[in-house]
């Protein structure tokens, strides 16, 4: 298995206040798009585990911007299929034909939920392909998650879980778009500031701007490009 553990691998865009994400050629920064290439099965089967369960609509239109994408990049696909609440039955399946497995971005903590009903930490071991992951799905492939606040009324929930059990593929912990969220602002809190900095006491935190990403292979895993370390409550760029 290698793994790429993306802050993203292409465009997105704000609208609204919420990120958004279209069909583009995938970044050639720090050698992203020319690694992927030279380990890209040909005529790919691939499947996208999907972030919201039950967003079906939302599902299949981020299938069809990959679709899209990979079109764009030049990474042939023979097929991309869907795992969500109506395929989650499928999964041990739909892994057994796929050569590279999608992780979706999205709610990080409603995809870590959904990865445990699915029990994906086990059958994933046993996958030997490529795995490209994107925002939240980076972020849940940690040991453990940093599951920042992103909704509104995330950071007063007394019941959200900011540091879950991840899928274990990587001891780094992610926290994907840096370049955005340090001017961003959530419950009237500054996410790096007054949320990020409080929780990194007694953790180590990488922070990743959009190109960098986290290359696992052989059981290593090196951060490729620019990244913060957020450490009890300090940032220090590496």
């Amino acid at each position: 298995m290698i793994a790429f553990l993306t802050s993203n691998p292409g465009d997105t865009y704000i609208e609204d206040g919420a990120r958004k994400s279209r069909p583009s050629r995938f970044s050639a920064e720090n050698g992203f798009l020319e690694r992927l290439t030279a380990v890209w099965p040909a005529e790919a089967r691939c499947l996208l585990i999907c972030a919201e369960p039950d967003n079906g609509e939302m599902n299949d239109g981020t299938r069809d911007n990959f679709l899209a994408s990979f079109a764009l990049s030049g990474l042939p696909v023979s097929r991309l299929e869907v795992c969500d609440g109506r395929t989650a039955h499928r999964l041990p399946e739909l892994l057994a034909e796929s050569d590279v497995v999608i992780l979706s971005g999205g709610h990080t903590l409603t995809q870590n939920r959904f990865f445990h009903r699915l029990d994906l930490k086990r059958l994933i071991r046993d996958f030997d392909g490529v795995i490209l992951a994107i925002s939240g799905g980076s972020m849940n492939c940690g040991e453990v998650v940093y599951a920042q606040p992103e909704w509104p009324g995330d950071s007063t929930d007394p019941t959200y879980d900011r540091f879950p059990e991840g899928l274990g593929l990587t001891p780094v912990m992610i926290l994907p778009h840096y370049q955005v969220l340090r001017d961003q602002t959530l419950d009237g809190l500054r996410l790096i500031e007054d949320v990020a900095l409080p929780d990194s006491m007694g953790r180590t935190i990488h922070a990743l701007p959009d190109g960098s990403y986290v290359l696992v292979e052989n059981g290593e895993s090196r951060i490729m490009g620019e990244a913060y370390v957020i450490r009890d409550g300090r940032i220090t760029r590496i």
